[in-house]
């Protein structure tokens, strides 16, 4: 069994043993050995496998860079008295101990990461293929080579420390969304609390420019927010009196006051840490194979390394050993996996990265690979491609001027609860206000009757019409939405079209994954004509109405049996098992359930079905950065493998072949942060 302390958000075993580190221990490399919390961190997604440390530490660039530094002034200086100002006294023990001490700066780390792995049973790590190699330089003489293979090694882990930091400001920015404090009013009293000590129900005083440190309910007329932190949109977002704002959010304009309605630990950005802290676990396909492969493969070369040195004895006339052990250190030296195993975790880490400024989160990078393989998208209606919310689309008025026939019919509903009725209030916009209404009855199925500055008003669908003997416009029994008739002293007087609205991007987001041949589905409870409306509005593939829950789930499952890759998007509770049983679940988490978004794989942080776009889109270009790492470094390391193996390539062209390889698959794979979506 497994407890969570939800105050410090760390995770024990039945005996009380941590089993992980909170977000910010993490990002900030805090680890306790007592309590054996994990050590595994975005700063190194390979330390597990080959005990590197990209973490730099507390460390300027200048620092990381120093010993490098110092080295290469000591291997310049050397190679000068070596070949262009010979000195006398550089020679024997003095010109070797001078490259020992060049040598030290950079090839102290590394012995001593190899001896670490060595006494944790990982033998076979890059760390001993660069020792055997340098060491085996010093062996035979060629002093120059060994201190420059351990230097430029050296040189390229500080470019990928420098390229995993900068990745890891993506998770930083997160963490620096929330305030650690908040002011607090009681009553005309303000005091500064800590904001994992308010309690739900307390009001907070944000003034502008202050970041709101949790969950809440505007209690001020109006707000506007930037949301970038959540969403990844820069335009503000406004809020009216009693709408939720959230953790993060960046209030614009006046002092505002909310109330609190999350306990901190449980805001929307207390889940997201959350759901990034645990990403990384979750290793894409492509990411576990090099893992193994490496493990498998280190061990391969450092026998073929030894199969070429001693081999040739028995083949080759006039055998030197000097030279064919020249040549299995160059073979040791191309075969380091490093730019492998950082540049392919990093790649993945960047797109989760590019993705969270997008307001996407993705669960794992085994996700980023699962979405580039999507081929369909199926699509719940409300809250997903429309609003959720019933809004007055257009206004008929017969016989009678179109204000008078929304104030009536707006004052009789002030009587109903009813959301159709809301919806018409709110398109009133007052002028409802200052009428007189009296003998309100509710005709249950049919709609309201009652008097309205004594006029008699009818309300409803056409039953009520129809059992008041009034005839109206028979083009609306065609109408697949919402229509609200009305009757003004048993006369038809015109009618209100209410529909859920479209969101703005949904046209556009059908489009653009039309156009990279994946296809729509849209399932929707509501009645088939509705459906069939908006699918023919938005150009959807497939569309199917009157839906339970149970009905989507069959429909998902269909589709699954057709061998096809299915993304599923939705936001209620009842999306929750459709979201679970697709390959991708995508959850619309603005205002989606938590259920639903706690069950999906992918959560959309601002509600926009565009977005659904931009994930595969990433997906897509994260798996061709990562495939281009893999060709680029198995092209170039064969290439100069079979050259050094040959005698074509010394030490010196394997360690530029190697550092070089390693930077660019590095540069490769961090570019992904600067791609546009």
């Amino acid at each position: 069994m497994i407890n969570t302390d939800t105050k410090h958000q760390h995770k024990y075993d039945a005996n009380g043993k941590q089993l992980c580190c909170t977000l910010e221990e993490k990002i900030n490399n805090k680890t306790d050995k007592q309590t054996g919390c994990c050590t595994v961190d975005y700063k190194s997604e390979h330390s597990d496998d080959d005990g590197h440390d990209h973490s730099g530490g507390d460390q300027t660039t200048f620092q990381m860079f120093l010993p490098s530094i110092i080295s290469f002034i000591l291997l310049l200086v050397a190679i000068s008295f070596d070949n262009y100002f010979t000195q006398t006294w550089f020679t024997g023990w003095v010109r070797i101990v001078w490259y020992i001490i060049a040598y030290i700066p950079v090839g102290f780390p590394v012995l001593k990461e190899a001896f670490e792995s060595i006494r944790k049973g990982e033998i076979f790590s890059e760390f001993l293929l660069m020792c055997i190699a340098t060491i085996g330089a010093f062996v035979i003489g060629v002093y120059p080579e060994g201190v420059a293979v351990m230097l430029f090694y050296s040189i390229g882990e500080i470019f990928q420390t420098l390229a995993v930091q900068r990745a890891k400001t993506n998770i930083k920015l997160l963490l620096d969304q929330r305030p650690d404090e908040a002011t607090v009013m009681n009553g005309e009293n303000a005091t500064v609390k800590k904001a994992s000590e308010i309690t739900i129900g307390e009001i907070i005083q944000l003034k502008p420019g202050e970041k709101l440190a949790l969950d809440g309910k505007l209690l001020s007329d109006t707000a506007s927010f930037n949301t970038a932190a959540l969403t990844g949109e820069s335009k503000p977002d406004t809020k009216q009196k009693g709408e939720t704002v959230l953790a993060g959010m960046i209030n614009l304009n006046t002092v505002v006051l909310v109330e609190v309605t999350t306990a901190y630990t449980d805001s929307k950005l207390s889940k997201i840490l959350e759901m990034v802290q645990e990403a990384t676990s979750k290793k894409a396909p492509t990411e576990l194979f090099i893992r193994k492969f490496a493990k498998i493969y280190t061990p391969i070369v450092v026998l073929l390394a030894v199969a070429i040195s001693a081999l040739p004895m028995f083949f080759v006339d006039n055998y030197i050993f000097r030279d064919w052990l020249y040549r299995a250190l160059v073979f040791l030296v191309i075969s380091c996996p490093c730019a492998l195993v950082i540049s392919i975790p990093l790649g993945y880490f960047g797109g989760i990265g590019a993705a969270s400024k997008n307001g996407i989160l993705f669960k794992g990078s085994n996700f980023l690979d699962l979405m580039a393989s999507i081929v369909v998208v199926v699509m719940d209606k409300t809250g997903t491609l429309t609003k959720g919310v019933f809004k007055v689309q257009k206004v008929v008025a017969v016989d009678i001027p179109e204000a008078d026939l929304i104030k009536y019919t707006a004052a009789l509903e002030t009587k109903s609860t009813h959301p159709v009725g809301t919806a018409i209030i709110e398109y009133a916009k007052g002028s409802e206000k200052n009428v007189s209404v009296t003998d309100v009855e509710e005709i249950a199925g049919h709609g309201l009757k009652g008097k309205v500055d004594e006029n008699e008003i009818l309300a409803g669908n056409v039953k009520l019409m129809k059992k008041f003997n009034i005839s109206y416009d028979a083009d609306i029994d065609n109408t697949p939405f919402t229509i609200i008739v009305i009757a003004i002293n048993q006369k038809y007087a015109g009618y209100f079209l209410i529909a859920d609205e479209i969101k703005e991007d949904a046209n556009e987001a059908i489009k653009s994954l039309h156009s990279i041949n994946v296809k729509t589905v849209m399932l929707s409870g509501d009645k088939q004509a509705v459906v069939d409306a908006i699918a023919k509005e938005l150009n959807i593939d497939l569309a199917y109405g009157d839906l339970l829950p149970e009905n989507k789930v069959e429909k998902v499952e269909e589709l699954k049996k057709q061998n096809l890759k299915i993304a599923f998007v939705g936001d209620g509770v009842n999306d929750a098992p459709v979201v679970a049983l697709a390959d991708a679940g995508i959850a619309m988490g603005g205002l989606g359930s938590d259920a639903t978004i706690e069950t999906a794989d992918i959560v959309i942080q601002n509600d926009q079905p565009l977005k659904i776009f931009t994930a595969i889109n990433i997906g897509k270009k994260t798996k061709q950065i990562v495939y281009q790492n893999i060709a680029l470094a198995f092209a170039v390391k064969a290439i100069v493998l079979v050259l050094g193996a040959g005698g074509l390539a010394t030490m010196w062209e394997a360690v530029f072949a190697d550092v070089g390889v390693a930077l660019l698959a590095i540069l490769n794979a961090v570019r992904i942060q600067r791609m546009k979506f």
